[in-house]
């Protein structure tokens, strides 16, 4: 459990397989920036449990969002979202900085990356004060409702990182 002061990042299990199809699938969680994502059980189950970092965002104890990373090479990419009404709380910018944090101090990573849709203002503001730098535009790069997308490319490389901003408790 990564321990925040508004919210806590608990390691996804497999009960919550559940929860994150029904979220992937719903198009109000996904908000107006991120494809619905219609995966099996077991699909999911695979992605959350065996090939990415995958944590519950929890607000007093309720599950309000996920956070996930996965390795390519020795940079991590991650994503996030949170359910509707949580958004603009700043609850995102504390989760992506404690899983910035967990990162750089449990993985040999030399940069956290991000994209989001240059649209999604709300997203690059969480992202700019959790310490990521935008790198540039990534055109045609997401496919939304049919649309192709531009998508700007966010980083924070361990140099830049220096210490923890979120003290968190790295156990379990």
């Amino acid at each position: 459990m990564l321990e925040g002061k508004s919210v806590n990042l608990r390691k996804a299990s497999i009960d919550d397989v559940s929860l994150i199809v029904k979220w992937w699938a719903d198009q109000q969680y996904m908000g107006d920036y991120q494809e619905i994502v219609v995966l099996s059980k077991e699909e999911i189950e695979k992605i959350m449990l065996h090939h990415t970092i995958f944590f519950i965002i929890e607000k007093s104890q309720a599950a309000v969002g996920h956070i996930n990373g996965w390795m390519r090479g020795r940079t991590i990419e991650i994503g996030f979202a949170l359910v509707p009404n949580e958004r603009a709380k700043g609850l995102g910018t504390e989760a992506i900085q404690m899983m910035l944090d967990h990162l750089f101090i449990t993985k040999d990573s030399a940069r956290i990356q991000v994209s989001t849709d240059v649209r999604n203002i709300a997203s690059q503001r969480a992202l700019e004060k959790a310490g990521f730098r935008r790198e540039g535009t990534m055109r045609r790069s997401g496919y939304v409702r049919g649309q192709y997308r531009d998508r700007y490319l966010y980083s924070v490389i361990r140099e830049e990182w220096k210490k923890p901003r979120i003290l968190t408790d790295i156990t379990g």
